[in-house]
């Protein structure tokens, strides 16, 4: 928990021992109608399990749960108030800044051997009992390492930069991929990169299968952590999220690097 009155810990200093930008803790969680809250609770449990889900499939799945017709209209300003969208090919499914520069896929058939070798980020919807946060997280392909996470009330690209910036005073890849959302290819946070020497690459129309360890991450942390805890208020989700990722990197074992642990595979190199 945040002390606003520590003797030796400033807040700023707090927040960044938490992983927390210190605009999730000097504002309250985003905020909707109870209603839509509720909704926004299960568009995000049905998403993470099925992230192909489009807003039509998702109206008619909480039409069925509900029963009750559900507006695809209100089901799709939701969906892009929670920042997710459908992960199958369809035209212009997303939404990069304006006039930014293209960047190719570069992982097309390429062989992930080594730590480092690629990197990619990512922003998931966080439910709360009274709102919701965005959380982002960057994780080495190799590994399944967890390099950084950060919190944020809203998806300005600030927070997404200032992880990024955290995250490459842990190391350098040599390929840094994400989607095509605003705020990476924001041209401060491609400029970051390129500056530092990492290549760029973005998904393209396989987004499906580009980010799997990320979404995979993203059900591993809800569905064992944020799911169960409900957190109350962004302090606690905070700290909360320090000791989840703190047991995923260090402790929780994975079947595809052969019962190692993220953090074993990485420091090995």
């Amino acid at each position: 928990m945040i002390e606003p009155n520590h003797k030796k810990l400033s807040v700023r200093r707090q927040c960044e021992l938490l992983g927390l930008n210190r605009s999730g803790y000097y504002h309250e969680p985003a905020g909707e109608s109870p209603e839509n809250l509720e909704l926004m609770g299960v568009i995000d449990r049905i998403y993470t399990d099925s992230p192909f889900y489009g807003s039509r499939k998702m109206a008619v799945e909480l039409s069925r749960l509900s029963g009750r017709e559900i507006n695809r209209k209100r089901v799709q300003r939701l969906m892009r108030q929670m920042g997710i969208e459908a992960v199958s090919p369809k035209p212009h499914s997303s939404k990069p800044c304006r006039g930014h520069q293209v960047y190719p896929y570069l992982l097309r058939g390429v062989a992930v051997e080594r730590v480092n070798q690629v990197w990619s980020a990512d922003i998931t919807y966080v439910p709360m009992p009274q709102g919701f946060m965005y959380l982002a997280a960057v994780i080495d392909w190799y590994s399944r390492f967890v390099i950084g996470w950060k919190l944020s009330n809203t998806l300005d690209g600030s927070f997404c930069l200032e992880l990024l910036m955290e995250a490459l005073g842990v190391g350098r890849p040599e390929v840094f991929n994400t989607d095509q959302g605003a705020q990476f290819t924001a041209q401060a946070f491609t400029t970051a990169l390129e500056q530092a020497g990492v290549a760029v690459s973005m998904d393209g129309k396989g987004r499906c299968l580009d980010n799997v360890f990320i979404e995979r991450l993203w059900r591993s942390v809800k569905h064992e952590d944020i799911y169960p805890r409900c957190y109350a208020s962004v302090p606690e989700l905070a700290e909360g999220l320090g000791r989840y990722f703190e047991f995923y990197n260090h402790r929780r074992i994975h079947q595809g690097l052969g019962y190692a642990t993220p953090a074993s595979v990485y420091h090995r190199g």
